[in-house]
């Protein structure tokens, strides 16, 4: 298959990115905006699997222009993309009194409107038997558990949600799926900043396997769907 995956430089992202070059039969691009985090994915993957197929690419999903990336697409991945992962993501954990409306706009481009560029600049690769999977958030499932500080944050992920179902929709006619997995903790450093001192029992290879996993066939049973992966409350 021929997979995209933004936030690709840490985390879950990191991880998925490790767990689809393992087996050689995908080919990857993995987007993140540092190079040197890229860099190392690039040479823990090589270890890994000499023979993969991953192409580490700096690039910033909110500001930078498309075409180059497009024409990357068309001479590589002849074209087609058969799953876009759109796992990249900023976290802010600050009081609602103290937040600004600058927060705010970081929190809904980041983790919102960044993904609506990505979908609009890249679905003309997509078609029949493509998946796009959203990776949002527990903070932003309606009716779950929420915490102090990560208002701004919820709200964004709870955006991505709501366009999942609608683009679900909206995409049917042309064979496209389109999920999203409301992510509970997993050891992070994005997880460290919303809580600091906990420890999740889940670590950051075993969800970025479940990441990897569903975006290859999660589409054959779900699509359209805000799906809770937490095993506890953080």
């Amino acid at each position: 298959m021929n997979i995209i995956i933004t936030g690709a430089s840490s985390g879950v992202g990191f991880e998925a990115v490790i767990e689809l070059i393992t087996s050689g039969k995908h080919k990857v691009i993995a987007l993140a905006r540092s190079q040197d985090k890229l860099t190392r994915l690039m040479e823990i993957s090589q270890s890994i699997n000499p023979d993969c197929q991953l192409f580490a690419i700096a690039f910033d999903i909110v500001h930078d222009e498309y075409a180059g990336l497009q024409q990357f697409i068309n001479q590589n991945f002849d074209g087609k993309i058969d799953a876009l992962i759109n796992n990249a993501g900023v976290l802010i954990n600050k009081p609602f009194m103290e937040l600004q409306e600058t927060d705010f706009v970081e929190m809904l481009q980041s983790n919102y409107l960044g993904h609506v560029r990505v979908i609009q600049n890249l679905l003309q690769f997509m078609g029949q038997g493509s998946h796009i999977l959203n990776i949002g958030s527990m903070g932003g499932f309606q009716g779950s558990s929420k915490f102090n500080g990560l208002s701004a944050y919820s709200a964004s992920k709870s955006a991505l949600h709501t366009l999942t179902e609608c683009l679900a929709q909206e995409f049917a006619d042309k064979g496209i799926k389109v999920n999203c997995l409301a992510l509970g903790s997993a050891q992070t450093e994005m997880l460290e900043q919303a809580f600091p001192g906990y420890e999740s029992p889940v670590m950051a290879f075993e969800m970025g396997k479940y990441i990897a996993d569903f975006a290859i066939g999660g589409h054959k049973f779900f699509n359209g769907k805000i799906l809770p992966v937490a095993l506890t409350t953080p």
